[in-house]
C-alpha cells in the first residue's frame, strides 16, 4: 500500500496529567504516515483522487488546540480515529511528541507512537 507522510505538525495544545498542563497549555508535535492508494492520482494527476493532506493537517491541528484530555495516548488515538475517518486513508499511523514534558531534572521528549486501521 502506498503512503503519504506528513512530518513535524506543531500545535499548542492542553493536554497533560497536571491541571497547569491543560490550563497553560505546551507544544505538540505529530509526524503521520497516511496509508492510501496513490495509484489513480498518478494516473490522472488530479488533486480529487488523492488524500488531501491539507486537511489532515487541519485536523490534528484542530484535535490538538481543542482537546483536553489527561494522557496523550488518548489524544494520539483521537487524531489516529478521526484520520481515519477520511474517504481515501486506510490506516494511520500517529507518532505524537511533547518536546518539553513538566518531568524534574529531564530535558528530552516523549513520543507516543501508534498504527490504527479501518
Amino acid at each position: 500500500m502506498d503512503a503519504i507522510e506528513v512530518k513535524g505538525i506543531r500545535s499548542y495544545g492542553y493536554t497533560g496529567l497536571f491541571p497547569e498542563e491543560r490550563s497553560l497549555g505546551q507544544w505538540f508535535e505529530v509526524d503521520l504516515t497516511l496509508w492510501v492508494d496513490l495509484q489513480p492520482s498518478a494516473k490522472s494527476d488530479d488533486i480529487k483522487d488523492t488524500l488531501d493532506y491539507r486537511q489532515a493537517i487541519t485536523i490534528v491541528k484542530h484535535i490538538i488546540k481543542t482537546a483536553k484530555f489527561a494522557l496523550v495516548e488518548k489524544l494520539a488515538e483521537v487524531i489516529a480515529q478521526d484520520l481515519l475517518e477520511m474517504e481515501k486513508v486506510n490506516q494511520v499511523r500517529v507518532k505524537l511528541s511533547k518536546p518539553n514534558p513538566p518531568i524534574p531534572d529531564f530535558e528530552g521528549s516523549i513520543t507516543i507512537d501508534i498504527t490504527r486501521s479501518k
